[in-house]
């Protein structure tokens, strides 16, 4: 009776939770002191798959878990499967993960220098559980309201303590302005040395436990600190090691993934009704398969992680008003973001989106499924029917529309 008046606890709990706590709750395993967290194998599989496959499990010490965490300067593109089971990660390290996998290499610098809130070119614990503070107080504003008490397990579980509700990052009269937790932690983090969230990083560091990212980032007495090489390194290791994942799980042990696979992989996290018209339309375009290269693969990845720029110089030179051609894309993406695509890639990239076969994409439609697919892990995934060859095709029925 008991264990059932508690399971219905948790789930009254996801009532009050928002999408991005609801997807870190339902993938997390590890339960330490009423605080929920993921295992390395979990923060993957939140990214890449629909449903967790590991059932939630309580521990009474974690430090034995992080015995295996390297130090940072011996990373690699396989830390997060290296480490599978042993490794836990926090809720607000669970979102600054996912920023991470959104943002082009020149980011990289931006988020180094908003953590280093001394100016020393190096990063020390201290300063980056100001992210701990930051990204709880932006949740604080953006809660469900209701029941305080199931409110106040929530940040428990999430957080590890209870957090009062006023917010020293909002002043008087300050509009709730809703904003991606990137640009929280960028204006955020420049407010730090103005505040009283460097001073409560000490208290936070005595409360908190520690954590994969700590050790790997600040060793295990956390006296280390972190250089912008390091933190560079991490970062695109981990783009390269998920983007490796979804490759691989595409690719049976081969070295290209089929276009059809390329296509079901960037059509997976948006909200498109009709995926199958677009998988239909390329495969009559596409009868004869080549194949993408995974560096054709992570390339394309790039140019997504630089979307924004890419947008703004659209609207500059007033393509985004019309449809564009290969040449001008292809010209306008390496301009813009300085990733350079192949022409295969980019003709694949036409026949899916390219619906009337007019050879041009549509830069709206375009651009608004791929700001689609920059969400993965915030939304649902979306399991689209495979098929096992490009000849399929019904043309009768695709020119009927």
């Amino acid at each position: 009776m008991c264990a059932t008046e508690n399971r219905s606890d948790l789930e009254d709990l996801h009532l009050y939770a928002t999408p991005r706590e609801q997807r870190f709750r339902r993938f997390a395993s590890l339960e330490f002191e009423g605080q929920l967290y993921m295992t390395p194998y979990d923060f993957i599989q939140a990214v890449t798959s629909d449903e967790p496959k590991r059932k939630q499990g309580f521990y009474n010490e974690l430090n034995q878990i992080l015995m295996e965490t390297p130090p940072v300067w011996k990373g690699s593109s396989k830390l997060f499967r290296n480490l599978n089971e042993k490794g836990v990660i926090s809720y607000t390290e669970y979102l600054f993960l996912l920023c991470i996998l959104t943002k082009p290499h020149a980011g990289f610098r931006i988020a180094f220098n908003m953590f280093d809130t001394d100016g020393n070119e190096m990063v020390d614990k201290k300063e980056f559980l100001v992210l701990q503070e930051i990204f709880r107080k932006k949740n604080e504003k953006r809660e469900k309201r209701g029941d305080e008490e199931k409110r106040a397990m929530l940040r428990l579980q999430l957080y590890g303590y209870h957090t009062p509700t006023n917010s020293v990052l909002k002043t008087e009269g300050e509009d709730l302005v809703p904003r991606s937790y990137w640009d929280t932690l960028r204006r955020s983090t420049s407010q730090a040395l103005f505040s009283d969230l460097a001073e409560r990083a000490d208290d936070i560091s005595s409360s908190l436990s520690d954590t994969t990212l700590l050790v790997h980032f600040f060793g295990k007495k956390g006296k280390a600190e972190l250089n912008f090489e390091d933190f560079y390194r991490f970062m695109d290791n981990l783009q390269t090691e998920v983007l490796e994942i979804e490759f691989l799980s595409y690719s049976n042990g081969m070295n290209t993934i089929s276009e059809e696979d390329f296509a079901h992989i960037l059509l997976r996290y948006t909200n498109v009704e009709n995926t199958s018209s677009y998988l239909e339309n390329m495969r009559c375009s596409i009868p004869e398969e080549k194949g993408i290269t995974f560096e054709e693969f992570r390339s394309f990845f790039q140019f997504l992680n630089n979307l924004e720029d890419f947008t703004i110089a659209m609207q500059m030179y007033n393509f985004a008003s019309r449809s564009i051609g290969q040449d001008e894309f292809k010209r306008a993406v390496y301009v813009a973001t300085g990733v350079k695509l192949s022409p295969h890639l980019v003709n694949t990239v036409f026949k899916i989106f390219d619906v009337d076969r007019d050879d041009q994409l549509s830069y709206k439609e375009f651009i608004g499924i791929m700001k689609d697919r920059l969400n993965r892990g915030f939304r649902g995934y979306k399991p689209i029917q495979r098929y096992t060859t490009f000849k399929s095709c019904v043309r009768k029925e695709l020119y009927s529309r």
